[in-house]
Formats: structure tokens, sequence, C-alpha cells
């Protein structure tokens, strides 16, 4: 028996107006997850426990059945586990993000204009946090290079403390000045952030970018810090080979912290260009290899609606569909094995708000053993009439692994 889990991160939304009071699910064109809802089970799963925030780290971690609650010490020591950062017990990790800020004089005055720096490429940000490195890092403050926008600063041989540090991405289009860090070294972190500023804007790489009319990774940001993961292994939590095939590092730092197999794919970018044919191959390779679950992770929907665009979050969902569900089912198929499939998002992130919201998100369930149901469509709104609903999403993948 395989089995399949296809995540489109932030795939679910809210109705909206211009498309006649619909999701971007409803309204896509995606045969497959139509067809295992025909022949599948829908409902609703609550992947973000009470009292967490819905951040992609918490809400994976939901979707393959861990209990954030247990295992969760922040967003950035998963990153760091697929940089290949070696945590001491007393680190503490900060995702850092290059931004893209505005030019008003005092850095506390500033607008955050692009928490991505216009998805800058890895090659051209990786040269950019070696500089920030060699320029601002000692002994206690260490940075390393991530994948596009995403990095990670180590603050050695420090205390669990009361930092507050705000996510870019909720912020766009709003001045930082009450969204500057508070709680303890937030002196020290504003004055990295403050002084990187300066050193960005006189990097060749920005100079190039401004010319070319692309936006300029103008500060480092800080935000999800946390002490080093203990996520359970995840064959010995659900007596499956796991395997991961992600472009961002959180999901392949879960991976690797849970003990699965993390592959990596050229061309992938976690963006609406992502490889998603190589991505769809290396899935069929891992199955191929004797897998017995191999989770694929699709950023492209929630990259979407953190920018408000609504094309291109009906078009990533309708190639998920395509690139992704279509030739990895057919696959399996034709292999004459048993299979089942899990399809769902780990959170919304409405076009409306521009972020992540911690309701409840819909999934499709399919087996080739059984018929699990019978439904027409596979959408937020169908899958909230079902009356299917799992409080804990632990209980859907023992379930899903039962099949």
């Amino acid at each position: 028996m395989k089995y399949l889990l296809v995540l489109g991160d932030g795939m679910a939304d809210y109705p909206i107006e211009s498309i006649g009071n619909k999701t971007p699910l409803e309204v896509a064109k995606k045969p497959y997850m139509d067809y295992l809802a025909q022949n599948g089970k829908i409902g609703m799963v609550k992947t973000v426990p009470d009292g967490y925030k819905p951040g992609s780290d918490v809400a994976n971690l939901g979707a393959l059945g861990y209990d954030a609650t247990k295992c969760y010490t922040g967003r950035s020591p998963l990153e760091a586990l697929s940089i290949g950062i070696k945590m001491e017990d007393d680190d503490i990790a900060l995702r850092t993000n290059l931004v893209t800020l505005s030019d008003d004089k005092n850095y506390a005055d500033k607008t955050m204009i692009d928490y991505s720096s216009g998805e800058i490429t890895t090659a051209e940000s990786r040269e950019l946090m070696k500089y920030i490195n060699e320029k601002l890092g000692n002994e206690k403050f260490v940075f390393y290079g991530g994948v596009s926008y995403r990095h990670c600063l180590i603050i050695k041989h420090d205390e669990p403390n009361d930092m507050t540090l705000m996510p870019p991405h909720d912020i766009t289009g709003k001045k930082i000045t009450t969204y500057l860090p508070k709680g303890q070294l937030h002196e020290e972190l504003l004055d990295l952030m403050s002084k990187s500023y300066d050193l960005l804007m006189e990097h060749p790489i920005n100079k190039t970018r401004i010319a070319n009319g692309l936006n300029p990774a103008s500060s480092i940001w800080f935000w999800g810090q946390g002490t080093k993961p203990a996520i359970e292994n995840f064959y010995e939590r659900y007596g499956k080979t796991g395997s991961m095939v992600s472009a961002v590092d959180l999901l392949k730092g879960i991976a690797i912290g849970a003990g699965m197999k993390s592959v990596d794919v050229e061309g992938a970018t976690g963006n609406l260009d992502t490889n998603f044919d190589g991505k769809a191959q290396a899935v069929i390779n891992l199955f191929k290899e004797g897998r017995d679950f191999v989770f694929v992770h699709l950023e492209a929907p929630d990259e979407c609606g953190h920018h408000g665009d609504l094309p291109g979050k009906i078009k990533s969902i309708e190639l998920i569909d395509e690139k992704i569900l279509g030739p990895v089912f057919e696959y399996l198929r034709s292999t004459k094995e048993d299979f089942a499939v899990l399809v769902m998002p780990d959170h919304r992130t409405p076009i409306v708000l521009l972020t992540h919201s911690s309701e409840p998100v819909p999934f499709v369930m399919y087996s080739t053993k059984t018929k699990l149901g019978e439904n027409n469509k596979y959408n937020e709104k169908a899958a909230e009439e079902s009356g299917v609903y799992y409080k804990y999403c632990w209980d859907l993948t023992k379930e899903f692994f039962a099949l």
C-alpha cells in the first residue's frame, strides 16, 4: 500500500466577490481533485491548535499528524535543520528574511514594501547573507544562507527568552515602527537590522537589482525564533517510511527532524514558476524506491495569497492538479498496487487578508481499496457541508494510514 499526501500551502480561502462569491478552490479547474471527491471522503480538519498562530510550521506539523503543543519549539529551528545547522541545546534560531523597506531616513519610520525582496534568487541572496555575516556576524551572532529570501540567524549560547518578533508578511504596506523587536536582546537585534540596511543598499547586487527595476534586498528582518527541535520519528510514530518533496527549508527541516527522507528538486522555487514536472517525477521516483509515504508540498498558493494575486492562486491550484496530482495518480494506478491519496492545505491564506488564518481546512481522502464516499467537488463549501470534522489532525492521519 502506497500513501500520497499532496499539500497546497495556503490553498483554502474565503468567498471572493469578484469571482461570484466563490473561492479559488471552487472556480479552479481541478479534475483529479474532484475525481477523488467523487470517489472519496471530504471534510474539515483542524491543523492549528488553539492558542497558536497559523504559521506554516505549526500547520504542516498538523498536516503530518503531529501535535504541535508537544513538539513545536519555533519555526526557525526547523529551517536550520534543512540548512544543515547543528544547534546546541542553548542556541536560539531566528528566521532572517531579506526584505525591501522604504527609503525613509530613520529606520523605525520605514515601511515594509516586500517581505521577499521581489523573490530574490538564491544565488544573489546567499552572497548577500555571506556579506552580512562578514560585516555583522561574531561569536554570538552567526548568519546562514538559505533559499531565496529565507535565511537564518543563530544566537549562540543564550537562554530561551521573551522575544516578540513580527513575521514580515503580516505587515506588508505598514510602517515598521510598532513591529520592531521587543523583549530580551531587542536592542541588539534592532541594531543588526538597522546596520544591515546601510550595508545592503550599497552592495553591487542591490544596485543592479534597482537598475533592473527589481526590489532590492534592503534589510534583514528577524522572526520565528525557537530552540533546538525534538520531533518524534515518523516511522516509529506511524510505521511508514516517509519522504518529503518541497522547495522550502521549513518543510525539509520538518522532514529531517522526523527522520524522513528529504529530496531536492532542481528548479523548485516555492513559487508559481516552480519545477512542477520535476517535483512530480521526484515523487514517482520515491515510490519506485519503495517508500511507503510521500508528502509533496507546493508553496505557490500561499505565496499568491500573500501577494493578493487571485489569478495566480487559481492557476497554482490548477497546476497542482495537472502537474502533480495527475501524473502521480496515473503512475500509482499503473502499478496495479493499492494506494491512498490525501489532498489538503495546511492553512488558509485568504486573498483579502494577505496572510494566514487559523480556521479548519478542507481535505479529500481517497483509497483504491474501498470507496470512502461520494461527493461532487472538492472545496471549502462542500467540505463544510459534509459534516465531517476532525478536531485533532492526528486522528485523520491515523485513519489515512489505516486505509
